[in-house]
C-alpha cells in the first residue's frame, strides 16, 4: 500500500481525509467551492492507509449529496489517460464506490457514469459489482455486449472470461447474461469451465510442501527466505512442526532456535513457544534483539500469540524496556493484563505516541487496553490520538476508549462521532452523545431514516429517540 499525504488535522482537507465527523460539519459551513475542492481531492486521491479496514465511500457520498456535487470531476478522473495505460483499482476504487452509494440515493448522473465506465473503463469489474447491487435488470443486460466484447472468441479469451466470472464479487450480472438468447450460450459455457477449473484446483494443489521430518521442515522454512523474492514460511513451518515434532526432537529444535539460519530459527522459536518450552522466553528475547528485521518481527509476533499466565508475567518484566520487546509486552498487558498493569500500559502508550506518532500499528491494542482497564489518566493522549490519527479504524477504537475514560466525551467527541465515516464510530456516538444538543437529536433522526445506514447503528439510534431512551 502507498503512504498517502495527509493534511494537518486543523484544515478542512485534513478533516475530510481522516473521515472525521467534524469534516462534514466544517464542509457544510465553508464556502461551497472550497468544500467541493477538498471533497473531490479526497474522492480522487484515496487518503486511506488501509482500504481493507477503513471506510470512506458512504461518508463522501453523503457529503456529495449535501453539497449537490456534480460528478463531472469524477468522470474526468475515471477516464484519464492512466486508465488506458495502466488500470489500477487503487486509483479508481474509492471513486467508483462513492458513485455506487450516490446511485443508491437516486442520483441518475452517478448511475449513468457507472454504466459508462463499466462499458469502457479499465477497472470495469469494480463498476460492474457496484451496478450489480444498484442497477435494474435492463441496465445490466445492456452492458453484456460491451463486457463480453473484451474477451476474444479464442481459447485464451474463453479462459480469461471464466476467470473473470470466478473473481466477480457479485454474480447477478453473469446470471442475467446467462439467460440472454444471443449471448447466454457463451456465458453458460464459461460458467461450466469455471466450475471444472475449480474442481481441478481442488485436486491438484500447487503450493510448496515440505518433507515430513523436523530437519526437512526447518530446511523448507529457510529455503523460503533464501528465494527471490523471499517467501516467509516460518509460521507455516511451525504448524508443520506441531504435527511431527516430539520430545525427542527438542535438542535439534533448540539448536535451530539459536542458529544462524533465520527462517529455521523463526520456525523453531515459534514451535517451542507454542509448546510451552521453558527456554522459549529467552529464545524470543534473543531473536527479538537480533539484527535481522525478519527474525525480530517473527519473534515479536510469536510472543504476541502467547496467552498463558506465564506470558503475562513475562510481559510485566519486559514492559519497562524502551525497545520493540517492551512495546510488545505493553500490548500483551493491554490485551490480557489486570488493573495493576494500568500504569505500565499507559507508559507504553505514551512512549509509542512519542516515538512513532499517532499512527503506530501497536496503538490499536494499546488504546483498546486503556479503555478496557479504564485508565482515566490516559484520556489526554487518547484525545490527541483521536484528533491526529490518519486511520479512521484507530479513531473508532480511540472513541470507544474515550467513552470509558473521559467524562467530557458525551458532550464533545461523541457528538462529532455521529458524522464519522466508520459505522462502528457512529454507533458509539449514537450510544453516548448528549441529546441536549439539538444537532444530536436531528442527526439521530436522520440516521434512523437513512436506508444506507448500518443496522447496528440504527438499532442503537432507536433506543435513543424512543420515549424510553429519549433522556439520553
Amino acid at each position: 500500500m502507498f503512504e498517502p499525504a495527509i493534511a494537518p488535522s486543523g484544515t478542512l482537507l485534513g478533516l475530510l481525509q481522516r473521515g472525521r465527523g467534524d469534516g462534514t460539519l466544517h464542509a457544510l459551513a465553508a464556502p461551497r467551492a472550497e468544500a467541493l475542492q477538498a471533497l473531490y481531492g479526497c474522492v480522487i486521491d484515496d487518503p486511506r492507509h488501509d482500504w481493507q479496514v477503513e471506510n470512506r465511500s458512504l461518508y463522501y457520498a453523503r457529503l456529495c449529496l449535501e453539497l449537490d456535487a456534480p460528478v463531472d470531476a469524477l468522470a474526468d478522473h475515471l477516464f484519464a489517460s492512466d486508465d488506458v495505460l495502466r488500470p489500477d483499482e487503487q486509483r479508481t476504487g474509492l471513486t467508483l464506490s462513492v458513485l455506487g452509494h450516490l446511485a443508491s440515493y437516486g442520483r441518475d448522473d452517478a448511475l449513468k457514469l457507472l454504466r459508462r465506465y463499466a462499458a469502457a473503463g479499465g477497472c470495469w469489474q469494480w463498476a460492474l459489482d457496484e451496478l450489480a447491487l444498484r442497477d435494474d435488470d435492463a441496465g445490466l443486460r445492456a452492458l453484456a455486449p460491451h463486457v463480453l466484447a473484451r474477451f476474444p472468441r479464442t481459447p485464451d479469451g474463453e479462459r480469461e472470461l471464466a476467470a473473470e466470472m470466478r473473481g466477480a464479487f457479485e454474480p447477478r450480472p453473469w446470471r442475467l447474461w446467462a439467460e440472454d438468447p444471443e449471448l447466454g450460450a457463451r456465458v453458460r459455457a464459461a460458467q461450466e469451465q469455471e466450475s471444472f477449473d475449480r474442481w481441478q484446483r481442488q485436486l491438484r494443489s500447487r503450493g510448496p510442501r515440505p518433507g515430513w521430518s523436523v530437519a526437512e521442515i526447518l530446511d523448507w522454512a529457510q529455503d523460503g527466505l533464501e528465494q527471490y523474492p523471499a517467501q516467509p514460511r516460518h509460521d507455516a513451518a511451525a504448524r508443520c512442526l506441531a504435527a511431527v515434532a516430539g520430545p525427542e526432537d527438542r535438542p535439534e529444535l533448540l539448536v535451530a532456535a539459536r542458529g544462524p539460519r533465520e527462517g529455521a530459527r523463526a520456525a523453531a522459536v515459534a514451535h517451542l513457544a507454542a509448546t510451552g518450552d521453558p527456554e522459549a522466553y529467552d529464545l524470543i528475547e534473543a531473536a527479538a534483539c537480533a539484527p535481522s528485521e525478519t527474525l525480530a518481527a517473527a519473534a515479536l509476533a510469536t510472543f504476541g500469540r502467547m496467552c498463558s499466565t506465564a506470558a503475562v508475567g513475562t510481559a510485566r518484566s519486559w514492559a519497562a524496556r524502551e525497545d520493540a520487546l517492551g512495546t510488545a509486552a505493553g500490548v500483551m498487558l493491554a490485551r490480557r493484563g489486570a488493573a495493576r498493569d494500568a500504569r505500565a500500559v499507559r507508559t507504553v502508550l505514551l512512549r509509542c505516541v512519542r516515538d512513532e506518532g499517532p499512527g503506530a500499528p501497536e496503538l490499536c491494542d494499546l488504546v483498546a487496553g486503556a479503555g478496557r482497564l479504564a485508565i482515566t489518566s490516559a484520556a489526554p493522549v487518547l484525545r490527541h490520538i483521536y484528533r491526529e490519527t490518519g486511520s479512521s479504524h484507530l479513531r473508532g477504537v480511540t472513541a470507544r476508549a474515550l467513552a470509558a475514560t473521559d467524562p467530557s466525551f458525551p458532550a464533545s467527541f461523541a457528538v462529532e462521532c455521529l458524522w464519522d465515516c466508520e459505522d462502528t464510530t457512529r454507533e458509539i456516538g449514537a450510544r453516548h452523545a448528549e441529546t441536549a444538543d439539538a444537532r444530536v437529536v436531528a442527526r439521530l433522526r436522520s440516521l434512523a431514516a437513512d436506508p444506507a445506514e448500518d443496522g447496528d447503528v440504527q438499532s442503537t439510534v432507536r433506543t435513543r429517540i424512543t420515549p424510553d431512551g429519549a433522556s439520553g
